[in-house]
Parts: C-alpha cells; structure tokens; sequence
C-alpha cells in the first residue's frame, strides 16, 4: 500500500494550475476544467499526478507504452461511479480545502481526508449509531469517524447509498483495517482488506 498527502493549499494557485494542465490525459483535464474555482481545479489535477506517482512506482504498474502521463489509458467507472484503471492497481482520492489524499494498493482501498469540522446534533444523530455517539466528545471525533466510514465506503465501491448504512459500516465490518491518521487541520483515513 502507497499512501501520499499533501496539505501545502498554499500552493493552489491559477499558475499551479496552468503548469499541472499539459501534464495531465485529457479526460482529466476536462474534468479538472469543468471546475469553477482554482480551488477545485487544483485538487483535481493534483490529486492526478500524485495517483500516477503512486501507481508508476507501484508493484503491478499500468501498461504505458509511452510512459508519461499524457498518453496514459482513461479512467474507467464502475456502476456507482467509482473510478478505476483497466488492468492497474486499485486507488482511491480525497481531496478538502486542507489536503489531498491519495493510496494505491493491489487489493481495493479506500481514502478520505476531510477538515476538522462541526457537526450538529442531527447529522451525528443520521450518521453514526449509539456506541460511535457516546465516542463524540469533539470535532474531531466526530471528522474521524466520518473519514473512517467514507473510506470504507471507497474501498467497497459502492458510495453512500444511505444513512442506515452509514450507521452500521463500521460497526458491522469484518472486511477491512481502518487507521486513522490526524494533524492540526484535517484527518484522513484508509480502508484496505484484511
């Protein structure tokens, strides 16, 4: 498993952007394009070239004939909309106003990284059962246990189809390791097969 993270938003500018546009596939560059803010564009592109890093130094890399970034095959959907490579190893992407998170692995993973952030009464009361309530003492704890059911989520591929499921993924998971991993602004987590 390959995990990298970058938290430097400083560096998310228009220049940014423009020098990270010809590095990129084309289906990506549409993709970061349709985004209305350089905020947007940036985590796209970025979390791009961080995957392909990744995946370039990984174990069972993409075939590549031309080995540079611009040629490299599309990016396929399954039916929830989960993105994957044909015949590369598994990813997962994350990006929020404080990070970008990207894993690659041989076996389904999953990431998320998210801002430490608020959440009212009623969106803990939809989202988490009654043990993970009890663990809600802060923000934080709260965030953690968020980035722990999206990346488990991630891994299985299926996206969030609703809220009993987000109350039980956790507690009723005997498929994945989940770890957490916290600074100052932002945790992120990672789902990856027993």
């Amino acid at each position: 498993m390959k995990v990298a993270v970058f938290d430097r938003m400083e560096e998310c500018t228009e220049a940014a952007v423009e020098q990270m546009l010809p590095l990129v596939s084309d289906q990506r560059r549409e993709q970061a394009l349709r985004y209305k803010h350089t905020m947007g564009r940036f985590c796209c592109l970025k979390s791009w070239l961080m995957m392909f890093e990744q995946v370039k130094n990984s174990t069972r890399p993409v075939h590549d004939p031309y080995k540079t970034p611009i040629e490299w095959q599309k990016m396929e959907y399954n039916e929830y909309g989960k993105p994957f490579l044909p015949g590369g190893p598994f990813f997962s992407i994350s990006h929020c106003k404080t990070g970008i998170a990207v894993a690659v692995d041989e076996k389904p993973i999953g990431i998320d990284i998210e801002s430490i952030r608020h959440a009212d009464e009623e969106l803990i009361a939809r989202t988490m059962n009654a043990d993970e309530q009890k663990q809600i003492q802060t923000d934080r704890d709260f965030t953690r246990l968020w980035t722990q059911k999206e990346a488990v989520v991630k891994a299985e591929g299926i996206g969030i189809v609703s809220f009993e499921q987000l109350q039980t993924i956790l507690s009723e998971n005997d498929k994945w390791i989940v770890e957490s991993r916290e600074k100052e602004n932002y945790i992120y987590s990672i789902a990856y097969q027993k």
